[in-house]
């Protein structure tokens, strides 16, 4: 789940972590009202779940009343990345002398939380990695979390001045603490900026928490904006559904979240883009095909579906029949290719026969059909 910037800031301020002051505004003149209790010049910035927000115009500086409602006027409203920006954070703006980057991710393949540092903050990280990788420092986190003597090694990475590393050592620590406690999946701050008078302030915020945990923090759930997320996604979790929009030309319901992984891999390997990755679980339940086809012809990209099931305990004749219920209720007309194999395999053919439909039973065959249909429908 993702949090916007302020929820995250909200976050680091309860931890410790010197965030500014800031409120939301949903209009312009909300804009005005906030900016003139904070004081000028302040920054207007666009609260959406994606990043990239001050390359698109996202974020701007008004040094006036007039400034902050023709901003706050543009920003609301405006289209990041295919994100509608509800509502804009108000902020005092900030006198910057070095712009520096701390964040912590799950190293998937270490299985520990992983802290990364850079001197080169306020740019994407991935471009720093990529170009001086020496720039970050990397160290894995452990129970303890991030013990002094590491996060006073973090600081004197990021800068020289030990005034200024007693002020960085102890927000390390304390966003290690926030990504721990919260369960969270993702937490950095990007810029973490020292100013001319001996400050470090956290000067953006973005945390992912992991949905898997959110029934041991109600109070998180409650941060979700439904609003500002993919209204597919919604649908799906409400419907007991996994899935997660893509940008490709192929959508794809399978039954299990391996082969759901390897379909998405195949189709890439034949030379197609997966739409999404939609995964309906072990259900033959018509109420989930049915929502789960729902989700694939709304997306206007979609243009051909490929629909893979392996019947283990699931029965493959139980999901065509779920399917063929779902087809009867919306009414889909995106070409589909049918892939079943298992349990009550001729049963399920036989039922998709009667109304005319095909089912393959080799994987790389009906990879290959779907591409093939969606090139058609291009």
């Amino acid at each position: 789940m993702n949090l916007h910037e302020y929820q995250g800031k909200e976050l680091f301020r309860a931890a410790g972590i010197p965030v500014p002051p800031g409120e939301t505004a949903r209009n312009a003149e909300e804009a005005v009202a906030i900016a003139d209790r904070l004081g000028y010049p302040v920054v207007v910035k666009a609260q959406v779940l994606i990043g990239g927000r001050g390359k698109a115009g996202g974020v701007k500086v008004a040094r006036g009343p007039e400034d902050a409602r023709r901003e706050a006027g543009r920003i609301l409203g405006m289209d990041i990345r295919g994100h509608a920006v509800r509502q804009v954070l108000i902020t005092p703006a900030t006198d910057i002398e070095k712009e520096l980057y701390a964040g912590i991710v799950l190293d998937r393949k270490a299985e520990t939380p992983l802290l990364m540092v850079s001197p080169d903050g306020g740019v994407d990280i991935e471009e720093v990695a990529r170009t001086r990788p020496d720039r970050i420092l990397r160290l894995h986190l452990d129970a303890r979390g991030l013990p002094a003597y590491r996060a006073r090694a973090a600081a004197r990475f990021l800068d020289p001045r030990f005034a200024i590393q007693r002020r960085i050592a102890p927000i390390l620590a304390q966003l290690a603490r926030v990504y721990a406690d919260q369960d969270a999946s993702l937490a950095e701050i990007n810029p973490l900026v020292t100013t001319p008078g001996g400050e470090v302030l956290a000067l953006d915020a973005k945390v992912v928490l992991d949905d898997n945990a959110l029934d041991r923090h109600p109070d998180l759930a409650l941060m979700r904006d439904p609003g500002a997320e993919d209204p597919g996604e919604v649908e799906a979790r409400e419907r007991g559904l996994s899935y997660v929009r893509l940008d490709g030309t192929i959508g794809c319901v399978v039954n299990g979240a391996g082969l759901a992984m390897a379909t998405m891999d195949l189709i890439q390997f034949h030379g197609g883009k997966p739409a999404n990755f939609l995964d309906i679980g072990g259900s033959s339940n018509p109420e989930k095909v049915t929502a789960a086809m729902n989700i694939l012809a709304r997306d206007a990209r979609v243009r051909a579906v490929l629909f893979n099931i392996f019947g283990g305990i699931t029965r493959c004749d139980d999901v065509a029949r779920g399917l063929l219920t779902a087809l009867d209720r919306i009414g889909m007309r995106l070409p589909i290719v049918i892939r079943l194999t298992g349990t009550n395999e001729k049963e399920a053919r036989d039922l998709l026969s009667s109304r005319g439909m095909t089912a393959l039973s080799d994987m790389d065959e009906a990879v290959r059909a779907v591409i093939a249909r969606a090139a058609e429908a291009a």
